[in-house]
């Protein structure tokens, strides 16, 4: 992820529908986890899902390959340090939850990437990973994102269990509004995700993805897949 890319998520993440729900989706996923441990935030970026693990009671540290990503963070007051995915910078079992949220899909060696998740992860420490979904989506939109791949649930499910992860649960999210995304990028081949979007587009996304937690859809094709593991 690029300077430009990472200065623009810091600007929109704190009112932009995508990332609220994001933030939405790690904080009932904390609430969940119980007692609040140790943690890192992999392909943190500016810090934005770090502060949400800090304001739930964790210890949490950000890595990101990125100096401006690592700067950032440390403006902000986290603890951060400059590291690739499949390299982290971080000693072997000691952590209780790692969460990378969209990075598997931007690196060659995603083998790697998920091998270093359950390397710093201590026995019975869990993961939560998010990535995009469906290689039918594949558009100039992913390859502006530097997006090596889209995942099918099996291949997921396939990378974290060789990884020596037990999938607890994978699901889908941005149901509702697959066929839209579908669309327009495919419409649209340089459609800009990081502009600020016009308040009533925000909302109206905000509240169909909102709506979308209440409806039986988490098996259905979406955008986005999670998926929720632990340490064996």
């Amino acid at each position: 992820m690029d300077t430009i890319e990472i200065q623009r998520i810091v600007e929109v993440e704190h009112d932009n529908w995508w990332y609220r729900e994001r933030r939405g989706i790690l904080a009932r996923e904390l609430r969940r986890a119980g007692l609040p441990g140790l943690a890192v935030d992999i392909g943190a970026a500016g810090g934005g899902n770090t502060r949400v693990l800090r304001e739930h009671g964790w210890r949490a540290v950000a890595v990101d390959c990125s100096e401006t990503a690592v700067n950032l963070c440390l403006e902000r007051g986290i603890d951060a340090h400059r590291g690739d995915a499949c390299f982290l910078p971080l000693p072997s079992g000691e952590y209780d939850l790692a969460v990378a949220l969209n990075v598997l899909e931007h690196v060659e060696d995603d083998r790697a990437a998920a091998g270093e998740i359950a390397r710093v992860l201590r026995p019975g420490g869990s993961a939560l990973v998010a990535v995009p979904c469906d290689m039918r989506l594949w558009s100039a939109h992913d390859v502006a994102l530097g997006r090596v791949r889209r995942y099918s649930r099996s291949a997921l499910t396939g990378l974290l269990e060789e990884a020596g992860l037990f999938v607890e649960q994978v699901w889908s999210w941005n149901v509702l509004i697959r066929p839209l995304v579908r669309w327009r990028r495919h419409r649209a081949p340089h459609c800009e995700d990081m502009a600020r979007l016009h308040p009533f587009t925000n909302e109206t996304l905000r509240l169909v993805t909102a709506l979308e937690r209440h409806l039986p859809v988490k098996s259905w094709p979406g955008v986005t897949l999670f998926a929720r593991a632990s340490r064996l």
